[in-house]
């Protein structure tokens, strides 16, 4: 066989080659769609537009941006030049992202002007950047923050005016390609680097229909952040599959997110469960007959969630898990041929699973600290482990002493979880978020997901409280749907039957919203600090 390097020019010259008239949309208020013929022809000017600005021929390039057409000429421009793009996520706090800019040690970085009142403050903080490229994504005499007159700046559009296109050309396909910080919602974020090879595979995986099933009739939107975790692959499967793309833009609102939707035809949109949460109200007498899929992931997928979107829609939402680590997508949820004469309440119980790994990636449940493999029964429960050609091997430049490999070489997620005996996935928690009480464990997740599905409920999290006799005890943060009343007991007798009487929470908390990471999810770090002297008797 010839050694063929996988790379990420040649996803780019199959869609700029195979699929010219395709589109790209972004949304928001300056809403712009280009074709794959013009969109690759800016990404060739701005392979040049690197050059001119005399960055390191592997040198980081930030990007400070939302979602949009001109961030995906970045995803492309950057690696297929040698170059490393960086995503640097806009919701983390200020002190983060200037610890990850400098760790990481960004030569430029490209900003959406509608970001640029928040990035400014960190300049002077950033002694590495030695440009910053403003995107202008406000409309033709919109008020925004004034681009300073500083010899650092530049304006997007202007430098690629001026710029020669450029012919790209992978030697390595070892070689890094880009990388992403974790949240650090312990710590400092972490770096994960993704070589042209682990994103060219992970993009196979995830167009097959074990994956998420792309093909060139499809026209997906990736809400999810492309600034998290290669925006779940998106940005690279769309153009290796010829299918249209749509980006939300600035505008994340629930009400954006739908007219998207609707006016773009979109078949596919994948996001966090807070996004469809959001949209949820909104779905009353809609109707979306192109949307085929909506693949969900980050956090569990409350199965009320998916169900109301059957009901609303003719489509559930299905799940998917992964990390950062993991490049982010290594398994997909779907209803096995064997299983699909079941009822629908049975099938609805399969697709809140994490389902099946995509081909290529291994999973096994230990005991923490043991390399022993548990049973796949679906009873037996463990740390979640995998392996697999887009699985990160180690952290980059980690300074202290953790280890995210196993000796023999699986990778430690940190999740619980059980596997059935055909390797569907069942999460059942993060390690740091089970309830240990008097000795057992309760998860947290489950009874999340239980909360849910109550009618007057809006969200819920469960996280454990110091208890003086059981060591820790559930405590159930709860947020209304608007205008509904219902007290804590009538939650708790709701949960009884559906529960062991030891899994019930102590005590309701009724609050007005659930904390939320930088990238959407349930923030429980928050919760727990809130509650921690929360004494129960």
């Amino acid at each position: 066989m010839q050694d063929f390097q996988l790379s990420l020019d040649t996803i780019f010259r199959r869609a700029e080659q195979f699929f010219p008239d395709k589109t790209v949309h972004t949304g928001g208020p300056a809403p712009t769609t280009t074709t794959y013929a013009e969109w690759a022809a800016r990404t060739r000017r701005l392979g040049g537009v690197l050059d001119t600005l005399g960055i390191s021929a592997d040198g980081r390039v930030g990007t400070f941006a939302w979602n949009s057409g001109r961030h995906l000429e970045l995803y492309f421009a950057a690696p297929c030049t040698g170059r490393v793009l960086h995503t640097l996520n806009i919701r983390l706090f200020p002190d983060q992202v200037v610890y990850i800019a400098n760790h990481a040690e960004d030569e430029v970085i490209f900003v959406d002007r509608s970001l640029l009142g928040l990035f400014l403050p960190l300049l002077d903080r950033l002694p590495l950047v030695r440009h910053v490229v403003v995107m202008d994504d406000l409309p033709p005499g919109a008020a925004g923050v004034e681009i300073p007159a500083d010899d650092r700046f530049h304006d997007y559009e202007q430098l690629l005016a001026a710029a020669e296109p450029v012919e790209f050309h992978v030697e390595n396909e070892n070689q890094a390609a880009a990388m992403c910080y974790t949240s650090g919602t312990t710590g400092n974020p972490k770096g994960v680097v993704y070589s042209h090879r682990s994103t060219w595979l992970h993009s196979i995986g995830v167009l097959t229909n074990a994956g998420l099933g792309l093909h060139e009739t499809d026209t997906v939107m990736p809400v999810v952040p492309m600034f998290h975790a290669n925006a779940w692959g998106l940005a690279h499967a769309a153009p290796m599959a010829g299918a249209s793309l749509v980006f939300p833009g600035p505008d994340m609102s629930p009400q954006g997110i739908l007219k998207l939707l609707t006016e773009q035809e979109v078949t596919l949109s994948a996001g966090v469960p807070t996004i469809w949460q959001g949209l949820l109200p909104l779905l009353d007498g809609v109707e979306l007959p192109k949307l085929r899929r909506i693949p969900c992931g980050g956090s569990a997928v409350p199965l009320a969630l998916s169900e109301a979107f059957r009901q609303k829609l003719g489509k559930p939402i299905l799940q998917a898990w992964g990390m950062t680590e993991t490049s982010p997508v290594a398994t997909a949820s779907h209803v096995p041929m064997r299983d699909q004469g079941l009822p629908e309440d049975d099938q609805a119980k399969l697709r809140a699973r994490q389902g099946l790994p995509l081909p290529g990636v291994e999973v096994r449940i230990v005991e923490p600290g043991s390399t022993t493999p548990l049973p796949w029964n679906d009873e037996a429960t463990g740390e979640l482990q995998v392996r697999g050609p887009w699985i990160a091997a180690e952290y980059y430049r980690l300074d202290d002493d953790v280890r995210l490999n196993t000796e023999d070489g699986w990778m430690k997620t940190g999740d619980v979880a059980a596997i059935d005996q055909y390797g569907s996935v069942r999460l059942v928690d993060r390690t740091k978020d089970l309830v240990k009480s008097g000795g057992e464990w309760i998860s947290s997740v489950e009874l999340e997901n239980l909360l849910m599905a109550h009618p007057a409920v809006k969200e819920a999290a469960v996280i454990g409280v110091p208890h003086p006799k059981w060591d820790e005890r559930p405590l159930a943060c709860v947020v209304l749907q608007e205008g509904e009343t219902v007290t804590g007991e009538e939650i708790l007798a709701y949960l009884e039957p559906l529960v062991a009487k030891w899994w019930l929470p102590d005590a309701v908390e009724f609050i007005e919203e659930v904390p939320k990471t930088s990238v959407g999810k349930f923030s429980k770090k928050d919760l727990r600090t809130r509650f921690a002297q929360y004494h129960l008797e």
